[in-house]
């Protein structure tokens, strides 16, 4: 979709689309969105951030006059406006992760988040998932009565690169819910709830995280073992498919959009005849022509500038070569995909900003997967089709649907 806003600075468009995407489930409104893009200096990430914060917190006092009057309806609808706008504030702000803004806008984000669910007409439950030595947050959606008197089939769904547990709802959980299905949305390390709370950065074996999950899903018995699906947004487009080459209890895993190789995009200019060429330069201890090049690129992109900022701290890293090295781990070769047995549906946003070419590579490689390619007829070419999420979810729902209950 061609920029309406920020016609020089794709990433404040893309943010902005997103936020406008959101409306369909709740997350904006129009007028509020625009009025705050229209206040925004383009490049400026401390103006990014004033002003989404500005509207966040005039929404929550919408929710909370709605509140005092008794009208939770109204008081929901603001609430989850409020969050996916906190969410917003904080976007550009993790090249200082010091940066006590950060922390308040999340914590108000997910403060505002909870306060709509608990006032939601279907069962929503913040949930606390065990793994390792700690826990992962996330949310138990329970699904909506579909007449048929047995265990739901439930679909696990995360985030990527930098969107929340939250987010998820807007990105079609209700969508999902209405359709009888249970929902498990949750955050693994690197994805916001583990990194604000103890800095739980990411790993690229992501079969533990949603191994974990599973097992805390497994213990409920409204729940339908043979019918257990994972879909991964953005990052996770790539997470997701690399959790389901070993953990063969999924029934079903959808990749947003796809990804193979969350490197490649990234190093595509870095000197090298060969990706193991390109490796062995990012890995060495001392490359100052790659690193003066890493920092042209920042200067002259603003995906580069944000990609790299934030990467440093979801990796635990400390330099933009060392955020490109660890890129390099999270990969779906060396025979990764073809391990893959459940049933995958893998989309592809013709226009994306970020992974051009990935899902048709990770599609080649992952045995008797569909891919399914949006394009910007109906405006769902963006990067996770944000935009169009109705359209999207409805299709991935259908397919869901066809795959794990055919003869319903």
């Amino acid at each position: 979709m061609r920029p309406v806003l920020f016609g020089n600075n794709p990433s404040f468009w893309y943010e902005t689309l997103r936020s406008f995407g959101h409306i369909a489930y709740g997350g904006a409104d129009f007028g509020e969105v625009l009025t705050t893009a229209q206040r925004i200096r383009e490049g400026d990430f401390d103006s990014w951030y004033d002003e989404w914060l500005l509207t966040a917190d005039r929404v929550a006092d919408v929710a909370r006059e709605a509140e005092r009057g008794r009208h939770p309806v109204s008081a929901r609808d603001a609430w989850l406006r409020a969050s996916n706008y906190y969410r917003s504030a904080e976007f550009f702000l993790h090249g200082n992760p010091a940066d006590p803004r950060i922390d308040h806008v999340y914590e108000a984000s997910v403060a505002a988040f909870r306060s709509a669910v608990a006032l939601s007409e279907r069962p929503v439950t913040p949930v606390e998932i065990p793994f390792e030595n700690t826990t992962l947050p996330g949310y138990w959606y329970e699904a909506a009565d579909d007449g048929r008197g047995r265990p739901h089939p439930v679909v696990l769904i995360h985030n990527g690169f930098d969107g929340t547990a939250e987010e998820c709802h807007f990105f079609g959980v209700p969508g999902l819910v209405e359709r009888g299905y249970h929902v498990l949305a949750f955050d693994g390390p690197g994805q916001p709830g583990p990194m604000h709370r103890e800095n739980l950065v990411f790993r690229p074996d992501w079969e533990t995280v949603v191994g974990a999950a599973i097992d805390f899903v497994l213990t409920r018995d409204d729940v339908d073992p043979e019918g257990l699906a994972l879909i991964g947004l953005s990052m996770g487009g790539q997470l997701a498919p690399r959790a389901a080459a070993f953990e063969h209890r999924l029934s079903a895993v959808v990749s947003v959009d796809g990804v193979y190789d969350i490197a490649e995009n990234f190093i595509a200019d870095i000197p090298g005849a060969t990706r193991e060429d390109k490796a062995a330069l990012l890995r060495t201890e001392n490359a100052p022509e790659v690193d003066v090049q890493l920092e042209r690129a920042a200067a002259d992109s603003p995906v580069m500038r944000w990609a790299l900022s934030h990467g440093a701290w979801v990796f635990g890293v400390d330099t933009p070569r060392q955020v490109l090295a660890a890129m390099l781990d999270y990969h779906l070769g060396d025979g990764i995909a073809e391990r893959i047995k459940a049933p995958t549906l893998v989309c592809e946003a013709q226009g994306d900003l970020f992974f051009t070419g990935q899902p048709g590579t990770l599609h080649d490689h992952t045995p008797g997967s569909t891919l399914l390619a949006f394009g910007d007829e109906l405006g769902a070419d963006a990067h996770c089709h944000v935009g169009a999420q109705r359209l999207a979810i409805a299709r991935i729902a259908d397919w869901l649907d066809e795959t794990l209950r055919p003869a319903a």
